[in-house]
Parts: C-alpha cells; sequence; structure tokens
C-alpha cells in the first residue's frame, strides 16, 4: 500500500502530533475495505499517538480520525489515495494538535460559526481541485465541534453519485442539500456561511492606506509582479477571487524550465509560499469590478470596497473558452464539463466528445481513452493545432475518432444529463447528431477583463489588455501581465516573466512620478 520511502516521509510528518489520534475503520470484507484497512494499518504503525479500532459506519469502507475520547468529526468514504493522500496526512496532523497555517482570524471565525453543518464532499482520487475543498472543510471539522464533513470517493459510492446525478467534482452538500460545485477556498466556504464577512471585510479594506503598487490576480503573473515589487521596498498589495488562478486547473506542468515535472497545485502552495515570504498585503475572495484614475487609482471591488494605489498590475489570466450553444448552461456539471483530469472517472465505460483540436483537447482525449469506452474529437478548422506527437498518440489509440470541420451547435440532453450533441459539417452544411454522455469543452482562453470595459484602459477585440515591452497600458500607472494581455504565448513561465517586467514598469514610473 505504501512504499518504504513514502512511510519514511509519512513516520516524519506524523512526528508533529502532540496529542492522541484514533482512527476507526468501516469495513465488510470487501477488497477495498481490505485495502482501506491495510492503509490505516500502516498508518497506526508509525506512530504510538495513533490507535487504530473496527467500527460500523454508514459507508462502508470508510475510515473517521477524532482526537482521542471524542466523536469523530472527519470521514474518508473510499481509500484517501491519490492527490487526497495529502488531505488524509494533513487531518490526522491537525486532529493532533499541529497548528494549521490559515489566518488565525479566519480560524476564529470557523470556531464562532453557529449552527450544525454536516458536509458531504463527492471526489474522484484524479481530480486536482477537489483536495482544496475537502482540506478546507476537514479544518473546519477540526476547529468546530458543531461541524462535521465526509470525503466521498465518486467511484466507490455509484448508487449515491446515480442519485444525486453528479457527474462533476468537487460537489459539497449541506446538511443533505447541494451547496457548491467546484474549487472553493477556505475563505469562500466560510464567507458562504457567515453572511456578514463580507461587509466586514469590505469595511477593512475600505480602511486600508493606499497601496505603492496594487496587484490585481493572484496567477503565476500576479505572484511573481507582487514579488519583484515587495523586493523594491515599496507598500504592496495582491488582491485576488483565489491564489493560484488558472494554474490550479493544470495538472502535468513538464516545459517549466528547471523542473522536469510538477503539478498545477503544488506550483500555486509554492508561489504562494514564495509570496508569504515577502510583506505583501493578500487580499483574497475579493474580485475587481472597475479602474478609474482619480488622485490615485482606484480598484472597486465587487464587495463595495475600493482599493487605492499609486500604480496598478492588472494580471487577471484568462478562462476556458465556452461553447456558448443552446444546452451548454442548462447541462453544466451535468455532463458538460471544462476538466477531464477531475470529471473523467464519471464516464467510465461511456461514450464523450471533446470539443477542441488543439494540445489542450487532444490531450484530454487521450487523457480520457483510458477511462471511457470512446472518445469523438470535434475540430473546427480542417487540421489539428496540436504537436505532432500528440497526434500521433491519439491516432494510434484504437477509440478515438477525429472529426474536422465540425462545428458544435447544440447540447442536448433529458432535463438531468447529457444525452448527445449536435454539430454542422462546415463543408457539406448537413447538421449531424452524436449520442454521447458527456462533453469537454477544449477551445482556448478567454481574458479575464470584464470589469475594464468602459474604462480608459484598451483593449484588444478579444478583450486582452494591450501592453507595451514595459508591460504599461492606455491608463498612467497602470500595468498589465500574464494571459489577460496581448502577449503572443499564453504559457505559465512567459507570464512569471511578464509580471517581474510590469512589476519593474511600475517601480520605474513610481520613481519618475
Amino acid at each position: 500500500m505504501l512504499n518504504d520511502n513514502l512511510k519514511q516521509q509519512l513516520s516524519t510528518y506524523l512526528q508533529n502530533i502532540t496529542s492522541p489520534v484514533a482512527l476507526s475503520v468501516s469495513g465488510d470484507g470487501s477488497a477495498k475495505s481490505n485495502e482501506l484497512r491495510e492503509l490505516a494499518s500502516q498508518i497506526s504503525g508509525l506512530s504510538n499517538q495513533i490507535s487504530l479500532t473496527e467500527t460500523q459506519a454508514a459507508r462502508t469502507p470508510s475510515m473517521s480520525i477524532a482526537a482521542e475520547g471524542q466523536e469523530p468529526r472527519i470521514s474518508f468514504a473510499g481509500i484517501p489515495l491519490g492527490h487526497e493522500f495529502t488531505s488524509l496526512v494533513l487531518a490526522l496532523l491537525q486532529t493532533g494538535g499541529h497548528p494549521s497555517k490559515a489566518a488565525p482570524e479566519l480560524q476564529q471565525q470557523i470556531r464562532d460559526l453557529k449552527g450544525e453543518f454536516h458536509f458531504e464532499t463527492y471526489v474522484s482520487l484524479s481530480c486536482q481541485n477537489c483536495p482544496d475543498v475537502v482540506q478546507a472543510l476537514n479544518l473546519m471539522a477540526t476547529l468546530n465541534p458543531n461541524i462535521t464533513h465526509v470525503m466521498i470517493d465518486g467511484a466507490l459510492f455509484q448508487d449515491e453519485v446515480n442519485e444525486r446525478q453528479i457527474m462533476a467534482v468537487p460537489a459539497v452538500y449541506l446538511n443533505g442539500e447541494h451547496f457548491g460545485q467546484g474549487r472553493m477556498t477556505l475563505e469562500e466556504i466560510v464567507g458562504k456561511l457567515d453572511t456578514g464577512a463580507a461587509e466586514r471585510q469590505a469595511e477593512a479594506l475600505n480602511e486600508q492606506a493606499p497601496f505603492d503598487v496594487l496587484v490585481v490576480g493572484g496567477g503565476p503573473a500576479g505572484a511573481a509582479a507582487a514579488i519583484y515589487a515587495a523586493r523594491k521596498g515599496v507598500r504592496t498589495g495582491l488582491v485576488a477571487e483565489r491564489f493560484g488562478g488558472q494554474v490550479m486547473d493544470t495538472v502535468g506542468i513538464e516545459n517549466f524550465i528547471s523542473v522536469p515535472y510538477t503539478e498545477g497545485p503544488k506550483l500555486a502552495a509554492s508561489l504562494e509560499q514564495h509570496l508569504k515570504e515577502y510583506d505583501v498585503e493578500l487580499i483574497t475572495s475579493q474580485r475587481a469590478a472597475g479602474i478609474h484614475q482619480n488622485e490615485l487609482i482606484e480598484v472597486p471591488l465587487a464587495s463595495g470596497a475600493v482599493l487605492k494605489s499609486k500604480s496598478v498590475i492588472l494580471a487577471t489570466g484568462a478562462r476556458w473558452r465556452e461553447l456558448n450553444v443552446p444546452g451548454e448552461a442548462e447541462y453544466r456539471t451535468k455532463g458538460v464539463a471544462y476538466c477531464p483530469h477531475c470529471d473523467g472517472p464519471f464516464f467510465k465505460g461511456k461514450r464523450v466528445a471533446v470539443v477542441g483540436g488543439g494540445n489542450s483537447g487532444i490531450e484530454a482525449a487521450i487523457d480520457l481513452a483510458g477511462i471511457v469506452e470512446h472518445v469523438t474529437v470535434l475540430e473546427f478548422a480542417d487540421t489539428l493545432r496540436a504537436d505532432e506527437v500528440l497526434q500521433r498518440k491519439a491516432r494510434s489509440m484504437g477509440n478515438i475518432d477525429i472529426i474536422m470541420n465540425a462545428q458544435t451547435t447544440q447540447v442536448l440532453g433529458d432535463g438531468n444529463k447529457v444525452t448527445g450533441m449536435q454539430y454542422t459539417d462546415r463543408v457539406s452544411g448537413d447538421s449531424k447528431q452524436l449520442d454521447v454522455a458527456g462533453i469537454f469543452v477544449q477551445i482556448g482562453l478567454v481574458p479575464n477583463t470584464e470589469f475594464l470595459q468602459g474604462s480608459e484602459i484598451e483593449l484588444t477585440r478579444f478583450g486582452e489588455v494591450i501592453i507595451d515591452a514595459k508591460g504599461a497600458t492606455s491608463m498612467p500607472g497602470v500595468f498589465a501581465a500574464g494571459d489577460a494581455t496581448t502577449v503572443p504565448y499564453k504559457q505559465i513561465i512567459i507570464s512569471m516573466g511578464a509580471g517581474a517586467t510590469a512589476a519593474l514598469g511600475a517601480f520605474d514610473h513610481l520613481i519618475r512620478s
């Protein structure tokens, strides 16, 4: 179950436990139950602070974690390996008294929540978005005795998945009702429960002293810009809905120079750790709603707060482009998906389509082909844009078909889930139907710049911020970097360099103003 190297690493981590932890395993003699029992046994054998008992739970196989002498508030229904192994380790440490890195005021806010909150999170072990949600809810259960949380591996509990018609993860339920879908930060979850939090935070933000450099956006470009600005010794702030940006949705990264392989969430965590080594005011769970210039540059937020700064760096990134066809919005998370790594396992043995023939589309098809019965790739153009090595790999697989000159026109469904799609053959003009259970959209990016519409910031017709060689925009004192700009190649390493350039440009503006 755990190799010797992993056991050694885990043993080192478990030395941080300061108070006894009780593991309880519920099994039924099945192969998966035996796997979970073996995992629990190996973990308990690595620390004399961890005890192991058998129990009978509502879901089997499952494992619960509790401080000794207390009722369990954290459970894993399934085997928490893959991306969720870190969630298991953190739950053990935090239950055993090891402090969380979450802000002390946020932890106190969790402790002060009133009411009973029983969370369930459906995940797939290949989902890189799910651990953020699982770990946030586990921490909340650790801090507040009125909160419980169970992670549920959808692959092992298909009856529940089918009953609740879950086709995308993470899917969170609170007290039996749907609470949220997709990645959510700890701050976002707490904000939804504590209805007065947003107003209090807006009031606090309005009292912030003006920044010298304010970075809007928390992806690689924004992080690099904030670090470079802070190193100049100027008052620096970074505001973002969530830290990490689109890189959090990236699984394998193999072209980040000097790092042969990493994963998006791991890179984002490293960026945040690096950022926190500097004096940067990090403001999350806030979305920019505009920008205008008075004596200082002002950035209104959706919460009603207004941040002021002598210079601003826009690094809001981009998001997956949508099809914008009938049925897409209706069946989002019900068969229409944008992350093959996260949601692919829910289509095991089914027929799916991938819309888009670029690198991301062909990579998605290859990834899905190992899970689903059949993949059909639909490409609008008459040639694929993906790298030749990816095309050869896709064509070598027996369950991938590629259709060129295909314009998607409609997503079809039965009211609950996707049943197919319609597309037009751009050569013949014929309308055709494809019967599929899932549609994975991989057609490029659209910049997150809607909040700049109507401002003095000049945009291209595609919505990209126009910048010069120093990252300067059409508004004096405002710079931009990364995927939201006219930079020709949307790559992590290029975004970081652009962020550094924008920060240096902003500093040059400050010393000359």
